[in-house]
């Protein structure tokens, strides 16, 4: 069954999930039944087209790779110059998937795509985070009112399925606290400092020439980056109304010295950043700070640029899942469960 798509956002995550539709195509149509029919693309830097015949999809991204431009893909029929809403607007697709970047103060432009595609009756599926951090509940009754779906499973954990571990294999459970790692920049940095006994300054170096860490590492350094997350899990899993400035701490890893590194480790503990969130008399308790594990925990034998979370459960206990928490293919099949889930809701 053919599905239209109108993609949002064509930097590495909507180019990995457009090569995951191409490399899939032939167990996407057999085993799901899920033909997808891109009929248009719009990109900050890169301008936009729109097709609503469908655009090839192995050339558009043989172009890509080669001219590094949408609006001058050679298609027949093809609309260019259109801002992103305008497309959203005009498309005749059933639905967006939203991957611009990320602005976790506003929100934008993100919100704003996603509220357009709600009103024009489109599903959505999104990997970015910061229209779930402000605007979750909001965007779930828009959703609602227009007889829309909404999934979001990339913005915690990219590839590893966080909200589907709960919505299917942990149904029936009641949550009792989420904790764990959640930026694999700072979590591959603690792990250098404490088996290569590098210090912070140069664990920080290292993980910016490897692309782990931006050039100004504030949001992973200091804590904000797994705020965000936590504050998404507070909300969409504990039922919570949270803004980040609600949480009760804030910490980075930027106060760890390797002096702190090595006693930890000489006490048989190990220091990872723990972002957690828990209801207490009917009020969320959501931080992020530098804590000492014991190495019994699960949790302090994550290592490198991995993600982790431990959810404890009424009746499962302590269930922990780990996996990558960014990439190019691993934040592209994250949209693609989205995308199968609407399908087959749909």
């Amino acid at each position: 069954m053919q599905r239209k798509i109108v993609l949002i956002g064509c930097g590495v995550v909507g180019q990995g999930f457009l090569e995951i539709l191409v490399n899939k195509k032939e167990l996407l149509e057999l085993e799901y039944d899920f033909e997808p029919v891109l009929i248009g693309v719009a990109d900050m830097m890169k301008g936009s087209i729109l097709v609503q015949s469908g655009i090839d999809i192995p050339a558009f991204l043989s172009h890509l790779k080669e001219k590094g431009t949408i609006h001058d893909f050679p298609a027949e029929g093809a609309v260019v110059g259109l801002n992103s809403v305008d497309i959203l607007k005009q498309a005749d697709a059933e639905i967006m998937v939203e991957v611009t970047y990320t602005d976790i103060k506003t929100g934008e432009p993100a919100t704003t795509h996603i509220k357009t595609a709600f009103e024009r009756g489109m599903c959505v599926a999104t990997t970015n985070k910061g229209p779930i951090t402000l605007h979750f509940k909001e965007l779930c009754k828009l959703a609602e009112q227009n007889n829309a779906l909404f999934r979001y499973e990339g913005v915690v954990m990219s590839g590893t399925p966080i909200f589907d571990l709960l919505e299917y294999c942990l149904a029936g459970n009641g949550i009792k606290e989420i904790k764990g790692i959640l930026n694999g920049t700072t979590n591959f940095m603690l792990t250098k400092m404490e088996e290569e006994n590098m210090s912070y300054a140069d664990a920080l170096a290292l993980a910016q020439k490897l692309g782990y860490a931006e050039a100004d590492p504030t949001a992973d350094v200091e804590g904000f980056d797994a705020l965000a997350k936590v504050v998404i899990l507070s909300n969409v899993v504990l039922g919570g109304a949270i803004k980040p400035s609600d949480a009760k701490e804030r910490v980075g890893i930027s106060g760890i010295t390797i002096e702190d590194i090595r006693k930890a480790k000489a006490e048989g503990m190990r220091y990872k950043l723990i972002g957690s969130t828990r209801m207490e008399h009917g009020q969320i308790i959501a931080s992020v700070k530098p804590v000492k594990l014991p190495l019994s925990d699960p949790l302090a034998g994550v290592g490198g640029a991995v993600n982790a979370l431990t959810f404890t459960t009424d009746l499962s206990g302590a269930v922990t899942i780990q996996g990558p928490g960014a990439g190019r293919l691993e934040t592209g099949f994250a949209i693609l469960i989205d995308v199968l889930n609407m399908h087959r809701e749909m």
